[in-house]
């Protein structure tokens, strides 16, 4: 459907070079739209963009740190040089570090709390920044949608994930905030809402929930008990509800945090 389309729309994807960003590319150019490829990763992100032209599609590498607002800018200006506008934001970059891991053997009155800030600086300032630099460029062209990636950790206690958790409940209040505030400047033009996967297997999680013959790891086996569907998340079952937000579909949509979780989040498991 003409609604669902992101033809002519220019989408920014942060941590473009990760496994779900890789997913939020091809649903985005498969949707029609152009996509800016932004991560750390120069050899991934131009390989990406490569596949996309290849394929007669539109993309740009942006090697760029979300921590860093002067790399940031200077992406924003490679955008607006290649493809004039900006309608879009998919905050993917993100995740843990050992550092903000809290184990069962750990004093919790002894927290890293350096690491505990490191994992709150990826996650949330890492996504607040870039809607800083972009979001300014949506709102100066007129609209846009920003997608922010919340968590399962936002909405129940997941053990082990203190600094995650934290970033991602901050995530979700951000997500409100400032869905409000841009509709008391700028009406039902530049919108913000986030998606919050359930558990899918990435880099950063495999050897936590798999184990090296294929079979799951105790955390895995209980996250697979606490999942209704009973299996992990396919990175590409991600992309419906994202083109949904991105698109004019979802016009009407602010604010909104949608669980993509195989039912994880509303599970009692009684």
């Amino acid at each position: 459907m003409e609604m669902f389309s992101l033809k002519n729309k220019a989408i920014i994807v942060t941590g473009g070079t990760g496994v779900l960003g890789e997913a939020f590319i091809n649903g985005i150019v498969d949707a029609g739209g152009a996509v800016g490829i932004l991560g750390r990763n120069r050899a991934v992100a131009e390989q990406r963009a490569a596949e996309v032209i290849n394929r007669g599609g539109r993309a740009i590498a942006l090697v760029a740190d979300v921590l860093d607002q002067e790399s940031l800018i200077l992406a924003r200006e490679k955008v607006l040089e290649a493809f004039g506008r900006i309608d879009g934001l998919v905050n993917g970059a993100g995740g843990n570090k050992p550092a903000g891991v809290i184990n069962p053997a750990d004093d919790i009155f002894k927290l890293d709390m350096n690491g505990l800030r490191e994992v709150m600086d990826l996650n949330l300032w890492g996504t607040m920044l870039p809607v800083q630099v972009f979001g300014e460029a949506m709102a100066s062209g007129g609209q846009g949608s920003i997608v922010n990636i919340s968590s399962m950790a936002s909405q129940t206690v997941i053990s082990k994930v203190l600094g995650y958790t934290l970033a991602k409940t901050a995530i979700d209040a951000y997500t409100r905030w400032f869905a409000v505030e841009t509709a008391a400047r700028y009406g039902d033009k530049l919108r913000m809402n986030a998606l919050a996967p359930g558990f899918f297997i990435t880099e950063q999680n495999r050897n936590l929930l798999t184990q090296p013959d294929g079979g799951f790891t105790a955390r895995g086996q209980a996250v697979i008990r606490q999942t209704p569907f009973k299996r992990f998340g396919q990175p590409d079952e991600l992309v419906g509800a994202l083109v949904w937000l991105l698109s004019d579909a979802s016009k009407f949509v602010t604010g909104t945090v949608v669980n993509v979780d195989g039912g994880f989040a509303v599970n009692s498991g009684v």
